[in-house]
């Protein structure tokens, strides 16, 4: 897919305008429409609600590759990890920020569907409501005029005619996590193509996308299991954590599944006995007795209290802006409970809403943004 900034004429705004790969089914679109269908009173009372996208418009674009499925949602400044590329965001911004997030999640569950894929590449900073105010004349002069590179083939052979000559680069609209105020916590959660109702599709945890690093273990232990919201639950604790933190709760760096199941022992403890002895990677890691072989022990992580330590106080602790002790006994007990590995376990949404870090700590600064 391909995503261009573009401007409504008749709508008089800018508009994300999203182009699929030609001639395939887009299933996203359908489950935006009911998102963002004319609420009913239950769904205008949820504050979730405004937290997705809002199909704006929808229709076909024939090209050199075949007929392309398109449609507008209001653009984003940037999405939250490149913002947060090592760099932290303030304290308060992070509580209010993953209070949001909770909540768009909890309107997506109380609507049918699963999101399948939450990380922060999929989680977009809101623009100011004056950006539509700009004219091109001074979007160009304020951010740049579009800047491209030609398109050349490996092997120096010349371009078929359904290539284009030239690639425009990526706009930048964003700010820097260390410069964000509370004013800036307004997030879209974004990308449904992974989404699905589970009381009417089946989707396998085999068919599952979702980035090792954040995706739910059920989803390699129970391929053939179907997924539901608690997959999302385990996705979305590694995305707080993410917005948290300074480093990811387990390892965007591996290309490698069995590095990444490994890092959910080493920081949560056993996994459950039978997917223990399904899990065909574990020697790398392990002996027969259970024990770490040497390459476990360089590669080995901290358990959950030091991984917190490591991967965010002490990055925190730098700018005066950590955590106190109560606060983080009350955010990792949610951890705990967001990250169990029987999906049946975990927190639904709304306990995560109920729990103790989101109520005295989280919620109040999003009531101040």
């Amino acid at each position: 897919m391909v995503v261009w900034l573009a401007r409504d004429t008749h709508a008089n705004r800018y508009v994300a305008l999203k182009v699929n790969i030609a001639d395939s089914s887009l299933r996203e679109t359908s489950i935006l429409k009911a998102l963002s269908a004319p609420p009913s009173s239950s769904s205008l009372a949820h504050p979730g609600y405004g937290l997705v996208p809002h199909l704006l418009d929808e229709f076909k674009v024939d090209g050199p590759n075949g007929t392309h499925t398109c449609y507008t949602v209001a653009p984003a400044q940037s999405n939250l990890r490149d913002v947060s590329f090592s760099r932290l965001f303030p304290l308060d911004v992070a509580r209010a920020l993953s209070y949001r997030l909770v909540q768009a999640v909890a309107y997506v569950h109380s609507e049918g569907y699963a999101h399948g894929d939450i990380h922060l590449r999929n989680i977009l900073v809101r623009l100011p409501l004056t950006f539509d105010d700009l004219s091109v004349k001074e979007l160009y002069k304020k951010y740049g005029e579009p800047e491209t590179v030609p398109i050349s083939r490996c092997d120096g052979q010349p371009l078929t005619p359904n290539v284009p000559a030239e690639a425009v680069k990526e706009l930048w609209l964003g700010k820097h996590a260390k410069d964000f105020t509370l004013s800036d916590t307004h997030l879209t959660l974004s990308d449904f193509g992974e989404a699905f109702s589970p009381a009417f599709q089946t989707k396998l945890g085999r068919q599952c996308c979702t980035p090792f690093a954040f995706r739910a273990p059920e989803a390699t232990f129970e391929p053939e299991a179907p997924l539901s919201y608690p997959s999302d639950i385990w996705s979305l604790a590694t995305a707080i954590w993410d917005i948290v933190g300074m480093q990811s709760i387990f390892s965007t760096d591996s290309w490698e599944e069995d590095d990444v199941l490994s890092q959910h022992i080493d920081v949560l403890g056993p996994m459950p006995s039978d997917w223990w002895q399904r899990w065909e990677g574990k020697l790398k890691f392990f002996d027969e007795s259970g024990h770490s072989t040497e390459y476990h022990k360089k590669n080995k992580w901290y358990p959950l209290d030091q991984s917190f330590e490591t991967q965010v106080q002490k990055w925190r602790r730098g700018v005066a802006d950590e955590m106190q002790d109560d606060e983080k006994t009350a955010f990792l007990n949610m951890m705990r409970q967001m990250l169990m590995f029987r999906p049946e376990e975990r927190l639904t949404v709304k306990q995560v809403l109920e729990s103790a870090w989101m109520v005295k700590w989280a919620l109040p600064e999003y009531q101040r943004s």
